[in-house]
């Protein structure tokens, strides 16, 4: 990590979806979100040290976005490393540019440049980034509900 952002991201292949693919459906979200928010894993010791428990609501940042996830709290993961899984719907809270995703996109804390000139994919398994337990009124998800324009 950093001193500004000291705490290295991974995103992962998730173990309950084909990419995004059945990130849409309520019923199948209800049985890995936390309070209706992409998971965020992270050790213990981490997370003590910013006050947050399990099933708090984390707002995770760096210089290229922010976005809200539920913490899920795990001596499997090393101390300085979160994870939060790729191919979560985005969903900002409005249409501005910076607008914090509601919903636990990582692909928002991620650079947007390709890996290859033949693949065109992002470049999205890790990043720095911080953290912080989310304070003030939980805003809703905008993920499931129709396109928000970004402009």
């Amino acid at each position: 990590g950093s001193d500004k952002h000291p705490f290295w991201l991974q995103s992962c292949h998730p173990d309950k979806r084909l990419h995004s693919q059945m990130c849409e459906s309520d019923e199948f979200r209800a049985t890995y979100t936390v309070q209706d928010r992409e998971p965020i894993y992270m050790n213990p010791k981490d997370a003590a040290k910013k006050g947050i428990k399990a099933g708090d609501v984390v707002r995770v940042f760096n210089d290229r976005g922010q976005l809200l996830a539920g913490a899920v709290l795990s001596d499997s993961y090393a101390e300085g490393v979160v994870r939060i899984e790729e191919g979560a719907w985005y969903g900002p809270l409005n249409e501005k540019i910076g607008a914090i995703d509601t919903y636990g996109d990582p692909n928002t804390l991620t650079m947007d440049i390709p890996s290859s000139e033949l693949a065109q994919a992002t470049s999205a398994q890790t990043c720095l980034v911080d953290f912080e337990k989310f304070q003030g009124e939980l805003p809703p998800v905008t993920s499931f509900g129709g396109p928000i324009e970004v402009s």
